[in-house]
């Protein structure tokens, strides 16, 4: 099988691509490097640095090309501006990434025949709901960019599956963790912030009071119901929920990341307003982001009902929240020491 996957020099796109490579498919990974790293593409056995390609989604020449002369039978699109403080900044650049990328793609699938579209979509649709778990067919409208991005993006999913007989695919990503997840960007997420700080022996500064809960899942359970989706193809548009259908809080997931470190260093929990802090502009010109949006974004609940990858595709997680903080301790300060030393 002849796959495409975007965004494949990131912490997902580069895990799905050697999972692939691993099953036999014939891969093409292409990335921009907006936020993509070639660390995420070196694997004990085999190295996708020399293959990956520097192409962005967007570009309207090389994009369609590319599809006519590889003749993909799956497209992942993994790629896209996930950090969700980057898409309110600028929410112009987030709309052209992950709406517009995904409507091109769709685009070129359509004219080339591509059999399944496999789409990176988020739980922070989610965000407005009051009752849980969630569950994929109802729910409040998102509002903030990055999730409103993406919600819009599976609008024109279920479009072009409604208006053409595609197969298109929607993977609802709860918070995703595991090696080689970003732990050195401008607002890393939350686990890889929380070893890189314990790794160097500093204080971390979480929001709010820590209490605040999420739901996770390990990198290879989302990747194996990435592979799952292709090899049980539902025809039309589908969504479905890459969750544990488990929350854990910040204080947690702190406690077990020291007990594993061996680490004894107190936590400082800082105003919800400390989240954006690094991003001023959001706070600037005639109307600044309300206060209430960045408490209810900082302290929201979440937690996905699986139920439907279980019963549509056979997919159950695997690994468990401590085996999985294990294993990304283990490979995040190997990285942290090889950088160090290098």
């Amino acid at each position: 099988m002849k796959v495409l996957v975007t965004g494949a020099a990131g912490f997902i796109g580069g895990q799905l691509w050697h999972a692939l490579w691993k099953r036999g498919d014939e891969v093409v990974g292409i990335d921009n490097f907006s936020y993509g790293n070639l660390d995420n593409l070196k694997f004990e056995d085999h190295d996708f640095g020399p293959e990956v390609r520097r192409m962005d989604i967007r570009d309207r020449e090389a994009i369609p090309a590319l599809f006519e002369a590889e003749k993909f039978d799956v497209v992942y699109n993994i790629a896209g501006i996930a950090p969700l403080p980057d898409c309110q900044s600028d929410p112009v650049q987030a709309v052209e990434v992950n709406t517009l990328g995904l409507v091109h793609l769709l685009e070129c699938a359509r004219r080339t025949g591509v059999k399944q579209v496999v789409q990176a979509s988020t739980n922070a649709m989610y965000e407005n709901e009051t009752e849980f778990p969630t569950v994929e067919t109802s729910f409040h409208t998102p509002t903030l960019i990055y999730p409103n991005t993406k919600y819009c993006g599976e609008r024109f999913c279920q479009s072009f599956a409604d208006t053409y007989g595609m197969t298109v695919t929607c993977l609802r990503f709860a918070n995703v963790y595991g090696p080689h997840i970003d732990c050195l960007r401008k607002q890393p997420p939350f686990v890889g912030y929380m070893i890189r700080e314990l790794y160097y022996g500093r204080t971390p500064e979480f929001h709010s009071d820590g209490n605040q809960r999420r739901d996770y899942i390990y990198v290879d359970d989302l990747i194996a119901l990435a592979l799952r989706v292709v090899e049980r193809p539902q025809p039309g548009f589908d969504a479905v929920n890459v969750s544990s259908n488990q929350s854990y809080s910040v204080r947690e997931l702190y406690a077990t990341a020291c007990r594993l470190m061996g680490k004894d260093i107190e936590a400082k929990y800082c105003p919800t307003s400390h989240y954006w802090a690094k991003y001023p502009e959001l706070y600037g010109g005639a109307y600044g982001i309300k206060p209430e949006i960045l408490d209810h974004e900082v302290n929201k609940f979440s937690l996905c009902d699986n139920a439907h990858a279980r019963e549509a595709y056979g997919w159950v997680p695997q690994v468990d929240i401590e085996t999985g903080l294990a294993r990304v301790i283990e490979e995040e300060c190997k990285m942290l020491a090889a950088r160090d030393n290098a």
